[in-house]
C-alpha cells in the first residue's frame, strides 16, 4: 500500500520591522537577509555579528558545569600518579568520537614519547552490543578492575548506570560520568557527573552533544593546568562529526564548535593558524608542578591546526561526498553510516582505531574495513526496512494508526535505528522496532517533530525493563511477553497526546515567498552566512507561486523514488529556468505527467549543484502543490 505523506506548510510570521532594520543598517547587509535573521531570534546587530562570526572565545567556561572540578581533580590525579584510565563509551557516533576525543588528547599528555599503543595509559573501551548492551554494563567494571583501571571515563552514557556505578565503587574503581542524555531521578553514586541537563546544573548551554561534553571536560583540563589551547582545538573535528551525527541543534555553542570544525575539514594545509584565536594567558606553560612529571609531549606546532586527522582523511577519500565544501549534511550522509557500521555490525573499536591512526597507512587499512562493513549494514538495513513496511501495509489498521510498533525476533540489533527512522519517514508516526536478545524484547524508538518519545515510554515503564535517550529517539528493552500489552499502550499514550482523530503531519518551515528573479548566486552567497545549517539553524526554505514543469523535463531519478524538472514562473520571472530535484517525491511523478501544462506553488531550499566543473543553482524541492 503507497503512502503519499501529507505536508503541512508553516511560515514563519513577519518578524519586527524596526529589529530587521537595525540589523540591515549596522551590518550592511540585504533586507532578506537581515529578515531571516531576525525570524531566527537575532535582535540586535551584536547578536547578529556574533552569529555571522562565531569565536572560540565565546565558548562557555566549563566551571560552570555542575562537578566539573571534582572531575578535573580527579583526571589530574590520574595523571600525576601514572594511573590507568579507561575511556568508556557507547557504540554510536557520537561515542566512538567521544572516546578518540580523551584518548588522542589524553596519550601525548600522560604517556612517555613513543609509547606503543597497546601499553598506553589510557585505553579504549567499546561494550559490545550484542553481549554487553548499551552504555556501561557489569563486564565493563569487571574488565576495568581485573585490567587494573583505577579510573574510568564514561562517555556519551552513565546518567542511568547507578547499579553498575554502585557496583565499580564497591571494587574501589573510580567513576567520572560524562553524558548528556536525560537523567533518571537519582544520579549515580559516580565520583563527578557532567551533564549539562542535571536539573541541579546551572551550565548555560543544555544542547552539547556528548563529545560536546567530553571537550568540556578536556577544555577544563587545559585550563587547570594552563596548556596551549591549540591541541585541544585539534580534536574539534571529532566534535563536529558528533554534532552532525547525533542531530543536535546548531545554536549557540554547538554552532561554534562545528563551525570551527568545519574549517578543519575545508581548509588545506595552507589556512591561516590565526583563525583560532588563543587567550595569551593559556599559551604558555606546558608543565605541571606536581608528585609525578607531567608535560605535553608534543608541542602545539605539532598539531596540525587545519585538515583531517588520517582516519577521516582516508574515510572521507572512501566516502566521496558532494563536490564542493562539506558541510553537517555531508558528514550526516558521507562519515557518519560509516562509522556507525562498526558498531552495528560487529567491533565499534575498528571506528575508534581507525579515528586515533597516527599514519595514513593505518588510517587507510581501518577505513576500509569500516567502509566494507557499511555495506554490509546497507544491504541488512534494506532487508529489514522492506520486511518492517510490508508488516505495516499488510496490517488493516497500519495506515491509520497513531504509531508503529513492530517486533520480530530474526531481525539484526544494529539497524533497528535505520529501521525505525525508514518507517517514520514513510508513514511518519512515533515508531518502535524491536527484536529478540537473551530472551528480552530491545530495540529503538524514533519520533516525529514536536512529540516526546521518551515522555512515552516513561507512561510505558511499569512494563520495560529499562529505557532512555531523547525527545526524538529512544532505546528499549521489555521481556517479551510484554510486548502485546507494550503496543497497545504505547499506541493508547500517543493518541492520547495527539489532537483528537488526528494523525502527525509533517511540517514544513517556509521563511517566505520568493520570485525566480531572486534566486541567484549573489543570493545563494548571502545565505552561506548562515551556515552551518542543522536542528535550530536550519537551511532557508522558501515558496514560490505560479511554477510550470518545462516539456519534457519532469523525470524519474534513480531507484528510491526521486524526481528532476526545469521549473519556469510564467507569470512573475519569465526568463528564469531553474532546476528542481526532488528527493522522495517520486509519488507526484503521475500527476505531474498527466498535466504538464499545471500551475504549481513549490516549496525548496537553494543550493548551488556542481557536476563535472559546472555550477549552476538548483531548488531542492521539499513539496509541491497544485494551484
Amino acid at each position: 500500500m503507497a503512502v503519499i505523506p501529507e505536508k503541512r506548510w508553516i511560515f514563519a510570521p513577519d518578524p519586527d520591522s524596526t529589529t530587521v532594520a537595525s540589523i540591515r543598517q549596522a551590518l550592511n547587509i540585504s533586507p532578506l537577509l537581515a529578515r531571516l535573521l531576525a525570524q531566527r531570534g537575532i535582535e540586535t546587530p551584536a547578536a547578529a555579528r556574533e552569529f555571522f562570526e562565531p569565536a572560540l572565545t565565546n565558548l562557555h567556561s566549563p566551571w560552570l558545569m555542575c562537578d566539573m572540578d571534582l572531575a578535573v581533580d580527579r583526571l589530574i590525579r590520574a595523571l600525576q600518579t601514572n594511573e590507568k584510565v579507561l575511556v568508556l563509551g557507547d557504540y554510536d557516533v557520537d561515542g566512538i568520537t567521544s572516546v578518540a576525543l580523551v584518548v588522542s588528547y589524553l596519550r601525548p599528555l600522560g604517556d612517555a614519547p613513543d609509547t606503543p599503543e597497546e601499553q598506553s595509559r589510557f585505553q579504549p573501551y567499546i561494550p559490545d552490543r550484542h553481549r554487553e548492551g548499551y552504555g556501561i554494563s557489569m563486564q565493563a567494571v569487571d574488565f576495568a578492575k581485573n585490567s587494573g583501571f583505577g579510573l574510568v571515563i564514561s562517555l556519551d552514557c552513565g546518567i542511568k548506570a547507578g547499579e553498575q556505578v554502585a557496583y565499580a565503587n564497591s571494587l574501589g574503581v573510580d567513576f567520572i560520568i560524562s553524558d548528556h542524555h536525560l537523567p533518571g531521578e537519582e544520579l549515580p553514586p559516580a565520583l563527578a557527573v557532567l551533564n549539562p541537563k542535571r536539573l541541579d546544573c546551572s551550565y548555560p548551554y543544555p544542547d552539547l552533544s556528548g563529545c560536546g561534553v567530553g571537550f568540556k571536560l578536556l577544555q577544563g583540563l587545559t585550563e587547570k593546568l594552563n596548556l596551549p589551547l591549540e591541541p585541544l582545538y585539534a580534536q574539534l573535528d571529532l566534535v563536529t562529526v558528533s554534532i552532525a551525527a547525533d542531530v543536535v541543534p546548531v545554536t549557540g555553542e554547538n554552532r561554534v564548535l562545528a563551525a570551527y570544525g568545519l574549517r578543519r575539514f575545508n581548509t588545506t594545509q595552507a589556512a591561516a593558524h590565526s583563525a583560532i584565536s588563543q587567550p595569551a594567558a593559556h599559551a604558555a606553560a606546558d608543565t605541571l608542578d606536581g608528585p609525578g612529571p607531567l608535560t605535553h609531549q608534543a608541542a602545539a606546532t605539532d598539531y596540525p591546526t587545519d585538515g583531517l586527522r588520517p582516519g577521516l582523511a582516508a574515510l572521507h577519500e572512501l566516502a566521496a561526498p558532494r563536490q564542493g565544501p562539506l558541510n553537517l549534511s555531508s558528514i550526516v550522509f558521507g562519515f557518519a553510516p560509516r562509522i556507525n557500521a562498526a558498531g552495528r555490525m560487529g567491533d565499534a573499536h575498528r571506528a575508534v582505531n581507525m579515528l586515533l591512526a597516527d599514519n595514513q597507512q593505518e588510517a587507510r587499512y581501518t577505513a576500509e574495513v569500516v567502509d566494507h562493513m557499511n555495506q554490509e549494514r546497507r544491504l541488512s538495513d534494506a532487508r529489514t526496512t522492506q520486511e518492517a513496511l510490508a508488516l505495516i501495509a499488510e496490517d488493516p489498521a497500519g495506515a491509520t494508526a497513531p504509531a508503529t510498533v513492530l517486533y520480530q525476533a530474526h531481525w539484526p540489533q544494529g539497524v533497528l535505528g535505520i529501521v525505525a527512522s525508514r518507517c517514520l519517514d514513510q508513514y511518519y508516526r512515533p515508531t518502535v522496532i524491536l527484536t529478540e536478545r537473551d530472551g528480552l524484547a530491545t530495540g529503538s524508538a524514533r519520533s516525529v517533530s514536536g512529540f516526546d518519545v521518551h515522555e512515552v515510554l516513561e507512561a510505558c515503564a511499569p512494563l520495560l525493563r529499562q529505557f532512555g535517550g531523547h525527545r526524538a529517539a529512544a532505546g528499549l528493552a521489555l521481556p517479551i511477553e510484554n510486548v502485546p500489552a507494550f503496543r497497545e499502550q504505547f499506541m493508547r499514550e500517543v493518541a492520547a497526546r495527539l489532537p483528537v482523530g488526528q494523525l502527525p503531519v509533517r511540517p514544513v518551515d517556509i521563511d517566505g515567498w520568493l520570485d525566480f528573479t531572486q534566486l541567484t548566486e549573489e543570493f545563494l552567497t548571502q545565505l552561506s552566512r548562515l551556515e552551518p545549517y542543522g536542528p535550530g539553524n536550519p537551511a532557508p526554505v522558501f515558496a514560490s507561486a505560479g511554477v510550470r514543469a518545462s516539456p519534457g523535463s519532469v523525470r524519474p531519478v534513480g531507484v528510491a523514488g526521486h524526481l528532476k524538472m526545469r521549473l519556469t514562473q510564467p507569470g512573475q520571472s519569465p526568463g528564469v529556468a531553474l532546476e528542481a530535484i526532488g528527493f522522495g517525491l517520486g509519488h507526484y511523478l503521475p500527476r505531474l505527467l498527466e498535466a504538464p501544462d499545471a500551475l504549481l506553488n513549490v516549496c525548496y531550499s537553494l543550493e548551488m549543484n556542481e557536476f563535472r566543473g559546472q555550477r549552476s543553482l538548483q531548488l531542492r524541492l521539499l513539496d509541491v502543490r497544485w494551484e
